[in-house]
């Protein structure tokens, strides 16, 4: 099959013909049907997060299954899936307290099992339990979610991570309350997801803020009420402007210290920040100590504190029944073969979400 090779930080992505094993126990190989291009993993492209290579790198991805392995009863050959990198065992403290995003026993291969791609004779290393950024993936079943087969897979491949991990962020970590005020720092996908969860859950004021206007153009259209040009003065104060004080809640979607720090500061008293984006290995972000005294919060979120097998079908009926928007998310589209483009432009700010289709 073709894929998609990383080879080291700052490289270009290689197209490359790798062999895939055969599904083992409790495996399932997955044909990729579409594969979004997420910012995390251009953190690790641009080695602010270290991961071994040669690696096939994607995780947020769609496609339709082609076999499975022994044990497996939960999908058949056939049935249309969501690939979700919060793969639980089930059995570990976080699993049976009802938190299996924060799982600390997934199962799969390791990097010390028998490889699931091989490049040349050499084991290339699955990347974040999914590897989408190829033909087909290698996965484990409680690594996918089960969907209807009337949902357009590249529209669905979007709720594999950025989609959820937005509006999870708000509605499962934050879980906002209705009629609240809502600041999200960020309108790619993460944070365009995020305004769209805030929508959702009933905020009554949604503040958008970025640097880019066709960025803040989408935000209004996905949801947000006000918006906020950070490129055209302090984002802290034009927020307090627009609520007369600050916000019960805010959102950090980019993975940037000062962003992070101003998700805070724009805060009313009693309010939280929930710090969704990656900020950079052994950075640490500054917060005003007296802030503390008057019960404002911070908090992290990893992929929206999802418990996927249920709220990935959930997300799926919001966007059949036109509450959560997807096809306004995706900017461009292309092939395999155009992945390094989709990180140029990325990186540039000229999208919102690519998907690809290998």
């Amino acid at each position: 099959m073709k894929a998609a090779i990383f080879h080291g930080p700052n490289q270009q992505l290689t197209i490359e013909d790798v062999k895939i094993d055969d599904p083992g126990p409790n495996e399932v190989l997955v044909k990729t049907a579409a594969t979004g291009v997420c910012h995390s993993d251009l953190h690790f492209i641009e080695g602010l997060y270290p991961y071994p290579a040669p690696a096939i790198l994607g995780h947020e991805a769609a496609g339709v299954v082609e076999a499975v392995g022994e044990h497996v009863d939960y999908v058949q050959p056939g049935d249309h899936v969501i690939a979700c990198l919060s793969t639980f065992c089930g059995t570990c403290d976080y699993c049976t307290t009802g938190r299996p995003s924060l799982c600390s026993n997934k199962p799969g291969r390791g990097f010390t099992g028998k490889p699931y791609y091989t490049w040349d004779d050499k084991p290339v290393f699955q990347f974040l339990n999914v590897s989408s950024y190829a033909e087909k993936m290698l996965l484990h079943e409680n690594t996918i979610v089960k969907i209807n087969k009337d949902v357009p897979l590249e529209k669905a491949a979007l709720i594999g991570c950025g989609v959820m991990t937005g509006v999870g962020a708000v509605l499962f970590t934050a879980r906002i309350e209705a009629g609240s005020s809502v600041a999200v720092f960020g309108c790619g996908g993460v944070g365009l997801s995020a305004i769209q969860g805030a929508r959702i859950g009933g905020a009554r004021q949604i503040i958008a803020v970025d640097m880019l206007e066709s960025k803040l153009a989408t935000a209004r259209e996905l949801g947000a009420t006000h918006v906020v040009d950070a490129s055209s003065g302090d984002p802290v104060q034009q927020i307090k402007d627009i609520t007369g004080g600050g916000v019960e809640y805010s959102f950090e979607a980019i993975g940037n210290k000062r962003a992070a720090e101003q998700s805070f500061e724009c805060l009313q008293n009693g309010g939280t920040a929930t710090i969704v984006g990656m900020i950079p290995v052994g950075q640490k972000i500054e917060l005003d100590g007296t802030s503390f005294l008057f019960e404002k919060k911070v908090q992290g979120s990893n992929m929206g504190s999802n418990r996927f097998r249920r709220d990935m079908p959930r997300l799926v009926d919001f966007y059949q029944q036109g509450r959560l928007k997807l096809d306004e998310m995706i900017t461009r589209t292309g092939k395999l073969e155009d992945i390094n483009e989709a990180f140029r432009a990325m990186k540039a700010g000229e999208v919102a979400r690519t998907v690809l289709t290998p």
